[in-house]
């Protein structure tokens, strides 16, 4: 395994595990006001200080990266579940009109902007996590079809697919069967991307308070609070913002890592 991917995937233990410890601990109750106690720099009470309600920065981060995280792998699933098979079904059909019909309404979704997608959904149905899932659930689901699609193509000339075919087996059975366990690979490496650019969406959505809304803690929400503060207190903003270039790159680093640890052909060349 190459250093990034052991780097990668070490930033993202770390991150989850403070999205898994935070469903049962944090060093405060997030929601917890204390005035008196605002824009305290860190400290032994509060290691990251607090912010400008006196809430504990800590537990807030916690459950920050808990609730994108959240958002993320819900979009992700999204597309996979309604992705992969439109995926599948265009590569069984290749140059037919299920496979036109199902292109071309991905170059549809393509044509608009991620954020912008989202700004809009958001906008129209009101501001939310759901809201926030949806949005980015539906730009996935191309964004899988195609991958899933330009992997499988290479695989139904193989021999082994004329091999399966010949034996009778039907294309959904070697889609199932043959196709799909062969294009695991850049799909768990595509999955990773989508996950990290997930993280973003929903930092960004919050932002602008259109992702979570308050008093659940989110990362972007956090940054959007602390711009107007970042000279007097700058902890409130560096924190959250080190977060999310946390999972980020953690992330980023995993799927370039297991990309090159998934494909054959750089193995071959390494050996």
């Amino acid at each position: 395994m190459s250093r990034g991917l052991w780097i990668g995937s070490g930033l993202t233990a770390m991150m989850l595990s403070l999205a898994l410890v935070s469903l049962i601990w944090t060093p405060y109750p997030y929601e917890q006001l204390d005035i008196p106690n605002k824009l305290l720099p860190p400290s032994l009470v509060h290691p990251l200080g607090t912010d400008h309600f006196g809430r504990d920065i800590l537990s807030m981060i916690m459950v920050g990266i808990r609730t994108s995280m959240g958002v993320a792998i819900v979009a992700v699933a999204i597309g996979l579940v309604f992705g992969i098979p439109l995926g599948l079904l265009a590569s069984q059909r290749k140059g037919g009109w299920i496979d036109e019909v199902i292109m071309r309404t991905n170059d549809v979704i393509f044509a608009f902007p991620l954020l912008a997608m989202a700004i809009l959904i958001t906008a129209v149905f009101g501001p939310s996590a759901t809201n926030a899932i949806i949005a980015f659930g539906i730009f996935n689901i191309p964004v899988f079809a195609r991958v899933t699609r330009g992997g499988a193509l290479s695989l139904w000339e193989r021999e082994f697919i004329f091999a399966a075919r010949v034996a009778g087996k039907s294309r959904l059975r070697i889609s199932a069967e043959h196709i799909l366990p062969n294009i695991l690979g850049i799909l768990i490496v595509q999955g990773t991307i989508q996950f990290a650019l997930g993280i973003q969406v929903e930092a960004a959505l919050s932002f602008v308070g259109l992702g979570v809304q308050p008093p659940t803690p989110s990362l972007g929400r956090m940054l959007a609070d602390a711009q107007t503060l970042v000279t007097i207190a700058p902890h409130i903003a560096i924190f959250p913002g080190l977060a999310i270039i946390g999972i980020v790159v953690g992330l980023n680093l995993m799927g370039d890592g297991l990309r090159d640890w998934l494909d054959p052909r750089i193995r071959v060349v390494r050996t």
